[in-house]
């Protein structure tokens, strides 16, 4: 079969900036930027979006204004339109904030590696999954959707290569518990499109298509390429970062997402619609780069809005 002989009409891009990018900035962006560049997504046609985590703020400082920034921008979340906000809850404390809040889904997170768990979390895997036993039902007895994340299933910072069964034991333990799809992660940016062939043939064996997501960093320039392997296998949900902002504050050297910029400019000039206007996703980068007060990283961010009439 050829390469990318069976394209999509249609894929669907979840963005994750002001959650998984604004974290690991070393500066705290305040709660009406936050909400001033969730609105300028959400303008550009964004319908899934990660606005905040429910994390201790002793952990991330750069995420305590949750509530605040939840109730900022609950107007923007039409689910009767398909515009969906989520956000990270870590254990009952932060379902407890989430569900005050009213959002409709939280996302829980997991590594596939015992050592980055511990790092992130200072929990093993078995214990991680063990506070989600409570957590994921939970949730969905209030009406909450549940997203899961496995982190490092391409490369672990402390562990190198994890093996793809291990990965696939952490999300099946996800999917049981009620995750509707789980995110996999490049979490340090290592992956190469052959190895990402073999990790997502071998998900396919196990899980359905449309319940599996990919969550790539760009630390080696090789993000995009791996979506595209996803692409051709079948996957339908990437996540991605406006700019190419964030990275991982327990992955040293870990660059940033993939910027949603790129992903969404490639799959519109293959054919393959995101339904986001490109022109206003590349102004809504511009707002990112201002509120994060430094140049972001994405290749069409820097290129300029010219370059979308070329």
């Amino acid at each position: 079969m050829a390469l990318f002989e069976r394209l999509p009409d249609r894929v669907h891009v979840y963005e994750v900036s002001p959650r998984d990018g604004l974290q690991n900035e070393s500066a705290t962006v305040p709660t009406h930027g936050k909400a001033r560049m969730i609105d300028a997504l959400v303008g550009a046609g964004i319908q899934q979006l990660e606005v905040t985590s429910f994390v201790s703020p002793k952990w991330i400082p750069q995420l305590a204004d949750a509530e605040e920034v939840i109730q900022l921008t609950q107007p923007l979340e039409r689910r009767d339109q398909g515009i969906h906000f989520s956000a990270l809850c870590p254990n009952m404390r932060g379902l407890d904030r989430a569900i005050s809040t009213g959002i409709g889904t939280i996302a829980v997170f997991v590594s596939a590696s015992e050592s980055h768990n511990k790092k992130n979390v200072n929990k093993t895997v078995d214990e991680t999954l063990a506070v989600f036993e409570q957590v994921v039902p939970a949730a969905r007895k209030q009406g909450l959707r549940v997203r899961g994340y496995v982190s490092t299933v391409w490369g672990c910072p402390y562990e190198g290569e994890i093996p793809v069964r291990q990965a696939i034991a952490v999300a099946s333990r996800l999917m049981e518990l009620g995750c509707y799809q789980v995110s996999l992660g490049d979490t340090i940016g290592v992956g190469t499109p052959v190895q990402t062939l073999q990790i997502i043939n071998a998900f396919l064996q196990e899980f359905e298509a449309d319940t599996i997501a990919m969550h790539m960093h760009d630390t080696r320039g090789t993000a995009l390429s791996n979506v595209l392997v996803g692409l051709d296998r079948g996957i339908r949900t990437f996540d991605a970062s406006i700019g190419g902002v964030g990275g991982c504050p327990y992955a040293p050297g870990a660059a940033g997402n993939l910027a949603t910029e790129d992903l969404v400019y490639t799959l519109e000039g293959m054919g393959v619609e995101t339904g986001i206007d490109l022109g206003k996703l590349w102004e809504a980068g511009r707002v990112a780069e201002a509120l994060v007060g430094h140049r972001l990283p994405g290749k069409v961010h820097q290129a300029g809005i010219l370059s979308l009439a070329q």
